[in-house]
């Protein structure tokens, strides 16, 4: 018996317009938004914006990311309960079609590190049209320099690649801002882990 996809298979650009359907003016209520924090969380507020890169360079505008990290003093939230109680999700969900640069535009706190070998970092899942699988990658700042040399998982990376991997800190209007682009494929293509 041959197997067909199933529409979790399925290439598509329709994972951010069902996952994200108020950012897309859907009449749906969305499960997550590009948020991972209220205002009354703790730590450094920041804001992650970059662009989805294709083989040949161009922009993604149907990508969909899903961001997963740790709060400010290194811990995920356990209970809906700690999560009213600190305004601290630590899960986002954004597409990239309705920004008009198509970017990706995400606010959370900046992550404390889990332990001695562990720089502070984002977890990244890219879906987009093309792929029949999700990819994993990994956001480091590149104001923690000395978490990051002696982070494992960034040390497994060859040394060339790592740049692909760590957010550049800038300022706006006050508010701190890291710039990270996902190169999919080609020059500087964004290192991806195999999980």
């Amino acid at each position: 018996m041959t197997l067909k996809q199933t529409p979790s298979q399925t290439v598509g650009p329709y994972f951010a317009y069902g996952l994200c359907p108020e950012q897309y003016n859907f009449d749906l209520k969305s499960l997550f938004t590009p948020s991972l924090v209220d205002h009354e969380a703790a730590g450094e507020h920041i804001t992650i914006v970059g662009q989805v890169f294709d083989a040949d360079g161009a922009v993604v505008g149907d990508a969909m990311l899903e961001f997963l990290q740790v709060d400010a003093q290194g811990n995920y939230p356990a209970s809906r309960a700690d999560v009213t109680k600190s305004g601290f999700r630590g899960f986002a969900r954004v597409g990239t079609g309705t920004d008009p640069q198509k970017r990706f535009v995400v606010q959370t706190v900046k992550p404390g590190a889990t332990g001695e070998d562990e720089a502070p970092h984002i977890n990244v899942i890219v879906l987009m049209r093309g792929m029949l699988l999700h990819t994993f990658t990994r956001l480091y700042f590149d104001d923690e320099a000395a978490a990051n040399e002696r982070d494992a998982v960034l040390a497994s990376v060859p040394a060339e690649r790592r740049k692909t991997l760590v957010a550049k800190r800038e300022t706006h209007a006050g508010s701190t801002v890291y710039r990270f682009d996902i190169h999919m494929q080609g020059e500087n293509e964004t290192a991806f882990f195999d999980l």
